[in-house]
C-alpha cells in the first residue's frame, strides 16, 4: 500500500473541526484557543504531519531561502564569510544555500541560473577570477530580485556592495617592505579586470613611485594565486637577470608556496627575501616563518551582507540608495617580511 503524507484535512477529520481551525492553529493565530492548537499540534506530532512548505512558498512568493555564491569554499576568508551571513539568516528565519564557482564563469553561471529556478529570495555573490561579463545577474536585477556583492563586485548593478580598501592594505603592505630595506619588490596579482585585484595593484604601484622607486614589468605576475602559481611565479621572478628581494602576494596560498620553496634551495626568508601574503588564512600564523599579511573582517562582511540583504527582501521596495560600505582591514606584519630583526 502506498504511503500518502498526513494533511491537514486528515488532522480535521480526526478532530471532527474545519481544516480552516487546523490551519490557524498550525500557524498560531490568536483567534484559536491555546487549547485548541496544543491538541491539533500533540497530533500533528502523533500522524507525522509535515508541512507543506512548496505549497506555502507559492502562496506567499517568498522561500526564505538566500543563496551564497563565492569562488573557492576552502579558503579562510570565504568560509568564514558564509559563516557570518548564516548567523544572521538563521536568526532572521532564513535558509541559505551554498555554492561555489571554483574560480570559473562557466560554473558561475550555472549556479546563478540554479538559484534563480530554484527561487531564492535574494542572492549574495563574490565573482570568480574568470569573470570579466556579468550578464547572468541581469535574471535577478530584471526582476527586483535583491542582490549584494563582496569583495570581488559586478561594478555596474545597482546593489548593496561590501569591500575593504585594498588599495589601501596593498599600499600599506608595499611601504612596510619597503621600510624593511626592501628595493626590488615583485608583486604576484590576480586578474586586474576585477576590482579586488585591480585595487592592490595600483596601491603596489603608488607606493612604489611614492617612494621613487623604479616600476619594472618584469616584477610583476599575473596568475590564478594558487599553490601551484606561487611556485612557478617565484621560479620566474629567481630567474630574471636582476630578481626581486621581495614579493606582494595577492593571497597566503600563493605566498605559502613561494616560502616552502625558498626555503629548499636555501634562500632564508625574511634575511635574504622577504614575503607578505593578503587574507590572514589561518596557516600563515602558524608555519615557520609566519606570514605577515592583511586580515579582512569577514565574519563581520558576512554579517552586513546577510543584514543588508533580508532587510531589502523584507522591505519588499527597491533602495533609494544602494550602500559601498568599506569594512576596516588592517596589516598583520610577522616573520615572513621582519627583515629589521635580523640585521
Amino acid at each position: 500500500m502506498k504511503k500518502t503524507s498526513v494533511t491537514i484535512h486528515d488532522l480535521a477529520r480526526e478532530l471532527n473541526i474545519s481544516a480552516s481551525t487546523v490551519s490557524r492553529a498550525l500557524n498560531d493565530n490568536p483567534r484559536i484557543s491555546q487549547a485548541t492548537k496544543d491538541k491539533i499540534r500533540t497530533l500533528a506530532t502523533k500522524l507525522g504531519y509535515q508541512p507543506n512548505t512548496i505549497a506555502s512558498n507559492l502562496r506567499t512568493q517568498k522561500t526564505h531561502t538566500i543563496g551564497i555564491v563565492v569562488p573557492l569554499i576552502n579558503r579562510y576568508f570565504f568560509s568564514t564569510f558564509i559563516s557570518g551571513v548564516e548567523d544572521v539568516a538563521f536568526e532572521a528565519g532564513y535558509n541559505v544555500i551554498i555554492s561555489q564557482s571554483k574560480d570559473l564563469f562557466d560554473k558561475e553561471n550555472r549556479v546563478v541560473h540554479s538559484l534563480f529556478s530554484n527561487r531564492v529570495d535574494g542572492i549574495i555573490v563574490s565573482v570568480s577570477m574568470q569573470t570579466n561579463k556579468y550578464d547572468h545577474f541581469n535574471l535577478f536585477a530584471n526582476k527586483n530580485i535583491p542582490m549584494v556583492f563582496f569583495d570581488r563586485i559586478a561594478p555596474d548593478f545597482k546593489a548593496h556592495k561590501i569591500l575593504i580598501d585594498d588599495f589601501k592594505c596593498a599600499h600599506m603592505a608595499t611601504q612596510h617592505l619597503i621600510d624593511q630595506g626592501c628595493k626590488r619588490i615583485a608583486h604576484l596579482a590576480g586578474p586586474t579586470s576585477l576590482n579586488t585585484y585591480r585595487g592592490r595593484m595600483n596601491g603596489y604601484l603608488d607606493a612604489l613611485k611614492k617612494n621613487k622607486l623604479p616600476v619594472d614589468e618584469e616584477l610583476v605576475i599575473y596568475n590564478r594565486l594558487t599553490r601551484v602559481d606561487g611556485l612557478t611565479a617565484i621560479k620566474q621572478f629567481l630567474k630574471l637577470k636582476n630578481p626581486p628581494d621581495a614579493v606582494l602576494c595577492g593571497n597566503d596560498t600563493s605566498a605559502l608556496s613561494m616560502i616552502i620553496y625558498l626555503r629548499e634551495i636555501g634562500i632564508r626568508v625574511p634575511e635574504d627575501f622577504c614575503i607578505v601574503g593578503f587574507s590572514n588564512e589561518p596557516f600563515s600564523e602558524v608555519v615557520t616563518p609566519a606570514i605577515s599579511t592583511i586580515r579582512q573582517p569577514a565574519f563581520e562582511m558576512g554579517q552586513k551582507a546577510a543584514e543588508l540583504l533580508i532587510d531589502e527582501i523584507e522591505q519588499k521596495r527597491i533602495p533609494e540608495n544602494y550602500q559601498t560600505i568599506i569594512m576596516p582591514s588592517d596589516l598583520i606584519i610577522r616573520e615572513s617580511s621582519s627583515k629589521k630583526l635580523y640585521d
